[in-house]
């Protein structure tokens, strides 16, 4: 015999309000934030109503829990507003990725490293990578060389977070922001 599927109750968001605070005793916080001692949770229930607003749990784990007579509405638009805010704020770091060959032109490398620095400046790390054709295998001295010389000029404004190293035919350093 099947049972009929029945979904777990729902979990409310946020903290408890009104008829879901159980415990006899609270600390009692009033509308204008005055502390008003132990009180018994039907009359904090009563004061609240008699105010047009909700009695809300600050604090769960104090004993008795801290509750407070406020609007849950305006409480539960604050920290959406809030949360959007640490969102907008938070930002993400990226690795952008500079390719360069071990025999790169001056010009070139100029306009790659303005590239790197202007990474740098919005926070962002940088892979730097060689990539050796045919016979330029022979000379990865030239390679290495040319990732110290990225190294130096951007010492001021970056740390070194991988090493150079050789993977197959490229060569490939990671350098991340100085902050």
């Amino acid at each position: 015999m099947r049972r009929p599927f029945r979904a777990p109750p729902a979990q409310k968001e946020g903290p408890r309000s009104n008829r879901d605070i159980r415990v006899p005793m609270v600390q009692l916080i009033d509308s204008e934030g005055e502390n008003k001692g132990q009180t018994p949770t039907s009359e904090a229930l009563a004061m609240a109503e008699e105010a047009g607003l909700d009695l809300v749990e600050i604090v769960p784990t104090a004993n008795p829990p801290v509750c407070k007579i406020l609007d849950l509405g305006k409480l539960k638009y604050e920290n959406q507003k809030k949360a959007a805010e640490a969102r907008k704020r938070q930002k993400t770091i990226e690795v952008k990725e500079v390719k360069m060959r071990p025999n790169i032109d001056d010009h070139d490398y100029e306009t790659k490293m303005k590239a790197v620095r202007r990474f740098f400046e919005d926070g962002d790390k940088v892979k730097v990578t060689l990539r050796f054709r045919g016979r330029e295998m022979a000379h990865q001295e030239l390679g290495m060389r040319l990732l110290n010389r990225v190294r130096e000029e951007t010492n001021e404004i970056s740390k070194v977070e991988a090493e150079p190293k050789l993977e197959g035919r490229q060569m490939m350093m990671v350098l991340a922001p100085r902050g």
